[in-house]
């Protein structure tokens, strides 16, 4: 049986849950009765998170600017259409990451999501360099090298500067892009994994695996700026 506490918990999810549902339906109904403030509030809620998505598959962002304005379009002209089998957000970025794959195949930059098994050469490539860990002897898979201890004021106070916001993005930008996508969705626009798996096309498990890939990596360029090393990713 479920603690009392538990149960409140669940229950008020769950009216949280069906609250968000009759919004959503609400700002459907605005949206197809042509209501511009509703489409104006749209806009103001997700536009900068498509720009940010789009840019993890085109390199310019003027391109990126496109892709958002023919998702809108193609948005307002899909309204009567839109079923509802996912949440309207979740199919906003659908469009727009179709879209982005589109632009991204004429840049050829576009990278397809097979699963684990991608064409760019990640799928049997370890999260963290194996070197780091130890090979033999009773502490074997231990660290060997292990994540640079940062100083308690060192991070933010780097991350917080200019520099430290460029060499962040560029670490970013610098990943495969089956990478920068799941880690720009979750860890940057707050995508939940269910948004991301249906909005990619991609199993649970491959999400997992490529956002903890992606994280690693990030990772490792951010020890070489904090512990000093400054090398550009």
């Amino acid at each position: 049986m479920l603690a009392p506490e538990r149960r409140v918990d669940q229950t008020q999810g769950t009216a949280r849950s069906s609250n968000a549902i009759q919004d959503e339906q609400r700002l459907l109904a605005a949206l197809r009765d042509g209501d511009e403030a509703a489409f104006a509030l749209l806009v103001e809620c997700y536009h900068g998170s498509l720009i940010r998505v789009a840019m993890a598959h085109v390199s310019d962002r003027s391109v990126a600017e496109e892709v958002v304005q023919e998702t809108w379009i193609a948005v307002l002209e899909g309204l009567d259409r839109f079923e509802s089998r996912s949440s309207l957000k979740t199919w906003i970025f659908s469009i727009l990451t179709n879209k982005a794959k589109t632009r991204g195949v004429r840049e050829s930059r576009h990278v397809t999501f097979s699963g684990v098994g991608s064409t760019d050469g990640e799928a049997d490539e370890p999260a963290v360099d194996p070197s780091r860990f130890m090979a033999s002897g009773f502490w074997v898979d231990h660290w060997a090298s292990p994540p640079h201890l940062w100083d308690d004021d060192t991070p933010e106070k780097q991350f917080l500067t200019k520099e430290g916001m460029l060499y962040l993005e560029k670490a970013i930008q610098a990943l495969p892009l089956n990478l920068r996508q799941v880690l720009v969705m979750r860890d940057v626009e707050g995508l939940g994994s269910k948004e991301v798996c249906a909005i990619l096309e991609i199993t649970e498990a491959n999400q997992r695996v490529l956002l903890h890939r992606a994280r690693s990596k990030v990772r490792q360029a951010l020890e070489q700026y904090v512990g000093g090393g400054r090398r550009q990713p």
